[in-house]
This record gives structure tokens, sequence and C-alpha cells, in this order.
């Protein structure tokens, strides 16, 4: 069992002084001087609570070099928080506040933390429907057509999606939705529109995430062709801010489009890019709103690892 104060009362000063202020490499740096630690032991203390990470990859987030961010990373930073006898969530937290301060290339929207968070609950969602991390499908195509409504909330989102094969026998594609802050993830409802009907779907209220099976109406051979349309309809949170879709893999061409309520239009609208949700955005520019439908549209040719999205600002 952890207390988060058990150690206060030997916790160097400069220590503390780089927990309360950050950055989290000068935290983490801090705490394993402290505690006198060589990184061969910290990584040995690690495996013992059943996570794995290099050596490299600690000497690399105590220099500030490379952040934690996939999932096992993240349950390695709140073991280290064990191992260094440090207060509960003092690295999560420093973290998730150099990620969420907005700079100059990086517009405020979902906080890291919440990015983390979601990712692990989306791990554990993809698991209950047996999905394995190759769908052995690569996409070809696929545009995205984003609503807004009157509230400024995100109405609907429709997909249209063109896969090709490179594995015998894929039969189905697992869509994810994450929902703004404060959306109903149970009041958010799956539509499969074309070449394919709903299957499982699971969801997660905390962090605004549902998972859906779409099943193909055939089973497609390594080579084949595939086009399918479908649709989240939201409607159930509160300012909507940016639209962003991530890609594990590289592809072929991306659109996203997005459709604003005469009766609610933003000042204006910017598209970026950014290798992970931890990192910096970047190809930052600016769209121009068309008269007549009030939309904005991005397209990328062929879409590299990553994320690419569209944010706006209200006023």
């Amino acid at each position: 069992m952890r207390h988060g104060t058990q150690h206060a009362d030997v916790v160097p000063a400069e220590l503390e002084a780089a927990l309360r202020g950050g950055p989290f490499h000068v935290a983490l740096r801090a705490a394993i001087a402290a505690r006198g630690l060589p990184l061969q032991r910290v990584q040995h203390h690690l495996s013992r609570h059943g996570v794995r990470v290099g050596v490299t990859s600690l000497s690399y987030w105590q220099q500030g070099a490379r952040r934690p961010q996939r999932p096992e990373s993240l349950r390695a930073v709140r073991a280290l928080e064990e191992i260094l006898q440090l207060p509960d969530e003092s690295l999560i937290r420093l973290l998730a506040t150099s990620a969420e301060r907005p700079g100059p290339d990086r517009p405020a929207g979902r906080s890291y933390r919440a990015l983390v968070e979601a990712s692990g609950i989306l791990e554990h969602l993809l698991a209950e429907l047996e999905a394995p991390i190759d769908d052995g499908l690569l996409t070809i195509g696929l545009h995205d057509r984003v609503r807004m409504g009157s509230r400024r909330e995100l109405l609907a989102r429709e997909s249209h999606h063109i896969v090709r094969a490179h594995r015998d026998g894929v039969d189905r594609y697992i869509a994810v939705h994450h929902g703004d802050p404060g959306c109903a993830p149970e009041r958010i409802a799956v539509h499969a529109l074309e070449n394919c009907r709903p299957g499982r779907v699971r969801r997660h209220h905390d962090t605004g995430l549902l998972v859906a099976e779409l099943l193909f109406d055939t089973r497609l051979h390594s080579g084949d062709t595939f086009l399918f349309r479908y649709a989240f309809e939201d409607g159930t949170a509160g300012t909507s801010r940016e639209h962003v879709r991530g890609f594990r893999v590289p592809g072929g061409q991306y659109a996203l489009q997005v459709r604003f309520d005469e009766t609610a239009l933003p000042v204006r609208c910017h598209r970026f890019t950014q290798q992970s949700a931890a990192a910096p955005r970047s190809g930052r520019q600016e769209l121009r709103l068309s008269g007549h439908h009030h939309s904005v549209h991005l397209v990328e040719p062929r879409v590299r690892s990553g994320i690419v999205g569209i944010c706006w600002d209200w006023d």
C-alpha cells in the first residue's frame, strides 16, 4: 500500500522543488539522484514490478531527450513513483502539466493526461473485442465528414473508408470514437451505412471512448480492396474545439471536412499534424470557411504515422 506523504520528511529540497515545478525530466533525474540508484538498478526494480523499460530509455527520459508516451511507459512512470518513494501522481502530473501548457505550435486541446488515460482504456476495449494489433487492412483512402451543431458541439462524424487486405480472411474493422470532454458514450449511436453491419460495441464513460465492430459482408483475400461507410452520432458533449484522426501506420489519402452550423461559426480554423499525442504540433496552416456550406477541409495525399487534425477558435 502506498501513501503519498509517507516519505515527505526525507525529500531533499532540490527534489521537492522539481516535483513542485517540473519539468518532468528534471524531477525524474533529481529523484533518481536522491535515492542513489544507478539506472541498471532502477531497471531491475521496474522488472520486479512487471514493467520492462531499457536503460537507454530511462537515460533519455531523465535527459529530456524523450518523453514516456506509450501505455507501457506510463505504467513505468507510476512504478517509478513507488520505487523512488515519491508522492502518488507526482511524476504523472508533471507529464500532464507540461503537455497541457499551450505553446506557439500547440493550441490547447485535450490534455495529454486524458489522451494517455484513453490509450490505456482503448487497449482494454480492443482486447475485449479480440482485436489484433495488425487488423490486416491498409488504408487506401479515408474521408471523414464532421458536423458541428448550433451549441458548438460535435453532432456527428461520417467516415467513408477504402481499404486493401494484406492477408486472407479479414472480415471486420474496429472503429474508434473519442468524444469531447463531458460526452456520454452510452448515448452515442453507431450507424453502419454501407457494405458493413454493426457488431459488438464497447464504451467507457470516463474517457469518452467508444469502440465499435463493423462486420463486412464478405471475407477478404490478400490484395482485395473494400469500401465501407459508417458514422457516429454524438451531440452529447459541450463545446468542441478540434477534430483529430490518428494513424498507426502510413497509408493513402486522407481528407477531413468540418462543417459548422450557420448560427455558430468559428472566428478562425487551422490544420495541424503531430507525431504523437505528446509531441508539439507542426504544419500549422490557416483554413478559410467556404461561403455557402460554412466548412473547412484538409487533404493529405499520403498520411504518415501520427496525428492529423483541424482546430478552431470560437471567439
